[in-house]
């Protein structure tokens, strides 16, 4: 499943936390259109890197599968950050 919603909060004990929703889906849009840049740039660092190109590709194609449900939490001096992909 391709990630569509990233939820971004920033809270501060100082003042009121922000929450943000940036909709993923629409990022989508300009990487198909750059699509065959970004395969040529595979291609070639597949080549330099003796590795197979379906390999990649199928690598990459589960990172990006693999999003859905990441959850990162960090907490420094009293500020805490959350960042979730839905």
């Amino acid at each position: 499943m391709i990630p569509n919603v990233a939820l971004i909060q920033v809270q501060n004990p100082h003042w009121r936390g922000i929450r943000l929703w940036v909709p993923l889906f629409l990022l989508w849009i300009p990487l198909l259109l750059l699509s065959p840049l970004i395969l040529l740039v595979v291609l070639g660092l597949c080549l330099a890197g003796r590795i197979g190109p379906w390999r990649a590709v199928r690598v990459l194609w589960g990172v990006v599968c693999a999003l859905p449900g990441t959850d990162v939490q960090v907490d420094s001096g009293g500020n805490h950050v959350v960042v979730r992909i839905r």
